[in-house]
């Protein structure tokens, strides 16, 4: 189970990092992992997968792929890719090899999720990770629009993290060798895997000037936010976000709305709203106490706000209707 955020004494797991939470909140739900052989000429057709990310890490030989930007990009052992918006992708042995659509091509399904293939000519051998999984629009939609088309991550970059190295080669020593509770293994790092790369583009993302990232970095306005996300459910207004800021009122509503792209107040209440919406997913807490812990002094109150910014009520989001 999800840990609530009505488990901390201030009614939230919030703490001064939004980065952080934001992480913390990001709902990924594995759909499909794949550990393909494959041997040239060979080719797969992903297709679009909206909603959904998608990795692939390449544990021995190589593959080229084809992405919707144009950009052909070679993948070798200690190397992934992350498709954060799920976009279709061609995956070949080379430029030149013929493809086929991706749910064509017989497999051995292991589990409902997880599944092997052995395809191909023939020829030389190229071993790969694949994993699709699920993002929560709602909650994890402010992260994922800062997201570039792709993140290409090379373990062998003086750069990298030496989590990537290790990780890869973890992952590689998986697939080469099979062993009882494998795929379990497998999944579970390939979710640590997205997660990491997520965190490690984040931390190098170029300065934009606009935008959520701005305002984290903004010297002023990410000092406000940060006293937000350490306690959410208190009663913040305009002016007392501005005073951590260390602005005038209407100095930071501009440059708040300038940066992040909607009011200061429509902000708190999305945030919120995110929480009480994981915590209808995931906890126990009833809808009242959620309302009364995120500072609503109504469940009513609680309830509208919640429809105006989901487009659903608590309800029908605890009984998982769309």
């Amino acid at each position: 189970m999800a840990e609530s955020f009505l488990n901390n004494p201030t009614g939230s797991v919030s703490t001064s990092d939004p980065l952080g939470e934001i992480l913390h909140l990001l709902q990924l739900e594995g759909t499909f992992y794949c550990v393909p052989e494959l041997s040239a000429p060979w080719g797969i057709e992903v297709p679009d997968l909206d909603g959904q990310m998608v990795l692939v890490a390449v544990t021995e030989g190589a593959c080229v792929l084809e992405l919707q930007t144009d950009d052909n990009i070679e993948l070798r052992p200690g190397q992934l890719l992350l498709l954060p918006h799920g976009r279709p992708v061609i995956l070949r042995s080379s430029a030149d090899a013929a493809s086929t659509p991706l749910f064509e091509i017989p497999a051995t399904r292991h589990n409902p999720v997880y599944e092997t293939m052995v395809f191909g000519g023939g020829g030389s051998i190229t071993r790969m990770t694949c994993g699709v999984l699920k993002v929560d629009d709602m909650t994890a939609s402010r992260l994922t629009d800062l997201l570039p088309a792709y993140i290409f991550l090379d373990s062998f970059d003086p750069d990298a993290g030496t989590w990537l190295h290790a990780s890869l080669r973890f992952l590689a020593e998986e697939a080469r060798n099979p062993k009882p509770g494998g795929e379990i293994v497998l999944t579970r790092l390939t979710d640590i895997l997205v997660v990491q790369t997520i965190r490690s583009w984040l931390e190098s993302a170029p300065q934009e000037k606009t935008g959520w990232l701005a305002a984290l970095r903004d010297s002023r306005v990410g000092r406000a936010l940060q006293e937000f996300h350490r306690a959410p459910h208190q009663a913040w207004s305009v002016q007392g976000l501005a005073a951590a800021a260390g602005m005038s009122r209407s100095a930071f509503a501009s440059r708040f709305k300038e940066l992040v792209g909607e009011g200061a107040m429509q902000y708190a209440t999305r945030w919120r709203m995110q929480l009480a919406r994981r915590e209808l997913l995931h906890g126990e807490c009833q809808t009242a106490e959620i309302a009364s812990r995120l500072g609503y002094d109504s469940e009513a109150a609680f309830a509208r706000a919640f429809k105006r910014v989901t487009g659903q009520t608590p309800g029908s989001v605890r009984r998982g209707v769309a």
